[in-house]
């Protein structure tokens, strides 16, 4: 990726995983990373992106209060729970950060639902990392919404307050950082995104280890028009509901 710049370490703690899933037999891997310069650094990057981020997520906003509002009736008349889902999530360089999303799981207050956590604690993990699995906290409503990515509307937000960008990695959770691997200081090194090139690529039909190289290449090759091609290839990539699950 280059020359090394300022370097920042990170030190994450190891995650055991089942040894038979083929995107993490090497793991687990203690993780310490350098981040190395790339054109995220550029001013381009850090200004005109972010000038693109504010003016399309303020006009994405406005066109989607309609749906959003109904969206938000049809989560408050199906399930018990709150409207709102928000997540801790890691952005650039490590930082932490908390995402929207539209409830499209069953409320931890509700008994079922924490039963079936308790009874499937150890799934976690696989089931955000390997969408193919059946997710039995997923309610119907959120099944149509994460079919056409709606339950995601609400992370303009996170663009608006700088914390997401319409095009970047997908934000993870800490735990699935070491996933990974010598790949971590791509994703750290830019701004996590509402779309990517894991999203237009097949998204939940693309294991983790090439999702973990797609966003190698994307921070490696940024630029501009990168980003424009991507948000274009989004549109018919979410009407297709590619790989949504």
């Amino acid at each position: 990726m280059g020359t090394i710049g300022r370097q920042q370490i990170f030190d994450f703690p190891s995650v055991d995983f089942d040894s038979s899933s083929q995107d993490t037999q090497d793991f687990p891997v203690p993780l310490s990373l350098v981040l190395l310069r790339s054109p995220a650094e550029s001013w381009r990057y850090r200004v005109l992106k972010r000038a693109i981020d504010l003016s399309l997520a303020t006009m994405m906003l406005a066109l989607s209060f309609v749906p959003c509002t109904f969206i938000a009736l049809a989560i408050v008349l199906s399930s018990r729970g709150p409207v709102f889902y928000r997540e801790t999530r890691i952005g650039r360089s490590g930082r932490p950060f908390q995402i929207w999303k539209f409830r499209s799981m069953r409320s931890r207050n509700s008994r079922r639902a924490h039963l079936e956590t308790m009874a499937h604690s150890h799934m976690h993990t696989r089931w955000r990392t390997h969408k193919d699995l059946e997710d039995p906290r997923v309610t119907a409503i959120g099944k149509f919404l994460r079919k056409w990515s709606l339950d995601e509307l609400p992370q303009l937000l996170n663009v608006l307050s700088g914390d997401m960008s319409l095009v970047g990695p997908r934000p993870v959770v800490r735990d699935e950082l070491p996933l990974y691997a010598h790949m971590l200081g791509s994703y750290l090194a830019v701004t996590p995104g509402l779309s990517g090139l894991w999203q237009v690529s097949g998204r939940s039909n693309v294991n983790f280890s090439a999702r973990a190289r797609l966003d190698a290449t994307y921070v490696e090759t940024w630029s501009l028009k990168q980003d424009m091609v991507i948000l274009a290839r989004t549109v018919p990539a979410v009407l297709r509901s590619v790989g949504a699950r």
